[in-house]
């Protein structure tokens, strides 16, 4: 391929395809002086308190959250260095921070959660050396909405059990679903996958206890998916240590609850962890300067767990307001999320979204379920009965 520059700045390319030569015209070349793109626009004090203001009646989700100045803070203060090559002293001590607290032996930064969730049972599978299932809830996030990541990554099968009780698994739900007896048509269950919290459902730490101890004597692999265990430790008072200690490994999310921009945490076995770190590698998850990030999750967990219990609060202030409008509960609220049935009550969801939207500042308002986080204002309960006893005054006049 050979370039020709000619006076207006336009260039020719020639190449030869099948015998012929094609002349094709190009654009001036790159000027290497320059910027290749405008400079970033820096938001203004007006972009801010849009942004912030919006998420102050946000009620989607506990992902929608903005790092805080002090997350802001540490990570324009942040010092990194390659972690790839595990040379970035406050990520090393982060991670020891949080397998300390988890009373385990080791932890690694993830992205998501959801590669930290499959990193994990994906180590796990592969030990079994044949064909594997999961037990899980079939409300799970791991089997629900992780994109069918154990079939597709560990082809693994799934077997999903729904609750006996509609709240939580117990080992009978478990005992009766497990495949462990070999068998030529079955594949054996390998593993057995909880989540803590389940829809902001606290799951029983001591029915915890009883299926944690049946895995062990079967010889299975115990996960946890607690991407909200935070919220389980700041409703129950039981320490992260006592609520990991049945779990061979456990995903944390340092980005739903306690805010920070990006990432989760698995933890578990010093030798898994290390293979995790591998297997991070060859998914492309591996890291380079990821101080920036590790320090907003440090001061996620230092300034947002202390806060955890004002959105449970927060969460059943909203239930009880449902409740005493005839608005059914469809999961008791536990923690920080209300799922509810406007419908059953004559509440057309739609116009609950639309009234919420329209309002100044707009609150984001879906059905079935409303999840609070610790940047949602204390009057956000008020403002959705506003609209409740708004759409109850209209019907009046229907």
């Amino acid at each position: 391929m050979v370039y020709h520059p000619i006076k207006t700045g336009i260039r020719t390319v020639s190449s030869a395809v099948g015998g012929m030569v094609r002349e094709t015209v190009l654009p001036a070349g790159v000027d290497v002086t320059k910027p290749l793109i405008p400079p970033l626009r820096t938001p203004t004090a007006a972009d801010n308190d849009e942004a912030y203001g919006k998420l102050a009646y946000d009620l989607y989700s506990d992902t929608v959250t903005l790092p805080t100045e002090a997350m802001r803070k540490a990570m324009a203060e942040a010092v990194c260095a390659d972690e790839v090559h595990q040379v970035h002293p406050p990520t090393v001590l982060f991670q020891e921070q949080i397998a300390q607290l988890t009373g385990k032996e080791a932890a690694l930064f993830m992205p998501s959660g959801t590669l930290s969730n499959q990193l994990a049972l994906h180590l796990h599978i592969l030990q079994a050396c044949g064909p594997a299932s999961v037990l899980c809830d079939q409300r799970a996030h791991v089997y629900q909405f992780e994109t069918g990541g154990m079939a597709y990554h560990s082809r693994a099968a799934t077997q999903t059990v729904a609750p006996s009780n509609g709240h939580h698994l117990t080992l009978e739900d478990v005992q009766q679903h497990a495949t462990i007896e070999e068998d030529q048509h079955y594949s054996l269950t390998r593993v057995i996958s909880l989540e803590n919290t389940l829809n902001g459902l606290v799951f029983p730490q001591e029915e915890i206890g009883r299926i944690s101890a049946w895995a062990r004597e079967q010889g299975l692999a115990m996960h946890l998916d607690g991407a909200r265990l935070w919220n389980a430790a700041a409703e129950t008072g039981l320490s992260l240590a006592e609520l990991c200690a049945p779990f061979d490994t456990v995903s944390l999310c340092l980005s739903k609850g306690l805010g920070a921009p990006v990432g989760s945490i698995l933890v578990g076995p010093r030798a898994m962890i290390e293979r995790a770190r591998k297997f991070r590698k060859l998914f492309g998850a591996g890291m380079r300067q990821l101080g920036v990030l590790t320090a907003a999750a440090h001061v996620a967990v230092h300034d947002t767990f202390p806060q955890l219990r004002r959105t449970h609060d927060l969460a059943r202030r909203c239930a009880h307001m449902l409740a005493a409008r005839g608005i059914p509960l469809t999961v008791p609220c536990e923690t920080n999320m209300v799922w509810f049935d406007a419908v059953a009550a004559g509440y057309d969801p739609d116009e609950i979204a639309q009234r919420a939207k329209a309002l100044d500042p707009p609150m984001t308002v879906r059905c079935p379920r409303m999840v609070f986080h610790y940047q949602i204002r204390d009057d956000a309960v008020e403002r959705l009965a506003g609209i409740l006893d708004a759409m109850d005054a209209s019907k009046k006049t229907e």
